[in-house]
């Protein structure tokens, strides 16, 4: 699992206290912005925490390249509909070498292991077979619309893989770039850094979060699952690591801020 921060709003705490600030000032938007600096920018943003006051860090936004997970993580994340995604596509890019993400719980039991191995042999036999039988079939039709045979064989690739991605398992590996605005990504952390989120979705958010606070620390001091800025949201539901899960929050805060 890979996550890099590839690019975010320049400034952006200070674009965000600019934001809040022209809705009572007549200073130029340029000039206002400005004038702030990132000591004042700091404060203003904890004074809008303190009121509650979210839609100014709208304007900040994170990109984020995601790679190393699997498309049972693609279907939660894009849950999160405030968010821009563009992902590897299985029906143009064919899966060789077939990459597929084990789980944790599989990964430690060797029987589990060997077991989850030979499925995910046996699905790509089958995907690879399907998809050469199905690029058989349309290429005859394609050379007979008057195609070369370098260009027929590979529109019938494409053609091929786009049906015989259906057979392929959750487990493929894929890859994607996703933009969220400051809003949207603490909405996200608070739903899937808490301990009741999936293993992976809750690997790749914390490592989101530790990116963003690097880059923007008072965006993000108070980002993070529910129990570390109040009480768990989860109720019967909850984990009961509350304060664990406080402590991982500081020691995050505290390597960042010393790197």
């Amino acid at each position: 699992m890979k996550v890099v921060l590839l690019a975010h709003t320049p400034m952006p705490e200070q674009t965000v206290a600019a934001a809040a600030r022209l809705c009572y000032s007549d200073t130029d938007v340029e000039a206002l912005r400005d004038s702030i600096s990132p000591e004042k920018a700091a404060q203003f943003v904890e004074m809008l925490d303190g009121y509650g006051h979210e839609s100014p860090v709208e304007h900040a936004s994170f990109t984020f390249g995601i790679e190393g997970v699997s498309r049972s993580f693609l279907a939660q994340v894009t849950r999160h509909r405030l968010a821009s995604y563009s992902v590897q596509s299985q029906r143009y890019v064919r899966q060789d070498p077939f990459v597929y993400i084990t789980p944790p719980a599989i990964a430690q039991e060797e029987t589990l292991a060997a077991q989850y191995h030979q499925m995910m042999q046996q699905a790509v036999m089958q995907y690879n077979q399907l998809a050469d039988a199905l690029a058989q079939k349309y290429l005859p039709t394609l050379l007979s619309q008057g195609l070369s045979e370098s260009q027929a064989r590979k529109k019938a690739e494409k053609m091929a893989i786009e049906d015989a991605r259906y057979v392929l398992p959750s487990a493929c590996e894929t890859k994607m770039i996703l933009t969220m605005n400051v809003r949207s990504l603490r909405n996200f952390f608070r739903l899937r850094c808490c301990n009741r989120a999936q293993w992976e979705i809750r690997a790749v958010a914390w490592k989101m979060l530790r990116l963003c606070y690097a880059a923007a620390p008072s965006l993000f001091r108070n980002a993070g699952p529910a129990c570390c800025s109040g009480n768990c949201t989860e109720g019967k539901m909850s984990c009961g690591r509350a304060a664990q899960v406080r402590q991982q929050m500081e020691v995050m805060h505290h390597g960042c801020e010393n790197r």
